[in-house]
């Protein structure tokens, strides 16, 4: 019987441990966790890019992202104006990821709005929709600050209001400073606002 009763509390205290360790906000990702990266996916400037094209960089950056979102809207040029501020810090790359399937988020309708909004950063398309999956992305903003190693540092929304004049607190911008001075940023994870991203249904 105490046995039993001893074997119960062990599965308990597992358990409780898996969820500590789980993320508050991502349901299948925590801070520190590796991210291995992604296979070449075609992007709106007509190039493709992998994973290893950024693997030089200190702090990668993946916003995912769409056209047919409105929070995504509103921060189509709070990205461009972040690829901008690190354009010419080689120790910092960004990029956008579109995981959607529907028409308004196809790679066609994605190249006449990266024409339209002006966008200097790479736009990609996941058809396969394995990126998002593998970072356990949800929403459409949703980011994800990787350190050299690619350990997820920070993951959540870019900021703290979709209205960018009432914006108190810049999320992603703190992570990068914070690694790029060789610290860990304060705000690990925050709930991220937005459109949920349609995944296919897995069978």
């Amino acid at each position: 019987m105490n046995r039993i009763v001893i074997g119960m509390l062990l599965l308990s205290s597992l358990l409780s441990v898996s969820v500590l360790e789980a993320g508050k906000y991502n349901p299948d990702r925590s801070i520190g966790d590796h991210f291995a990266g992604f296979d070449t996916l075609p992007a709106t400037d007509d190039k493709a890019y992998s994973s290893k094209d950024f693997e030089d960089a200190e702090v990668f950056v993946i916003a995912f992202t769409c056209n047919s979102c409105p929070y995504a809207e509103d921060y189509e040029s709070r990205f461009e104006q972040f690829h901008k501020k690190y354009a010419k810090n080689d120790r910092v790359k960004f990029v956008a990821i579109n995981c959607n399937l529907v028409k308004a988020d196809s790679l066609e309708k994605m190249k006449e709005k990266a024409e339209e909004a002006g966008f200097s950063f790479p736009y990609l398309f996941d058809e396969s929709q394995q990126t998002g999956r593998d970072l356990g992305a949800l929403r459409t903003p949703e980011c994800f600050v990787l350190n050299k190693d690619r350990n997820i540092v920070y993951m959540g929304a870019f900021d703290d209001s979709t209205n960018a004049a009432e914006v108190k607190q810049q999320y992603v911008i703190e992570a990068v400073e914070a690694l790029l001075e060789g610290n860990q940023p304060e705000v690990k994870e925050t709930p991220p606002v937005g459109c949920l991203i349609r995944y296919k249904r897995v069978r």
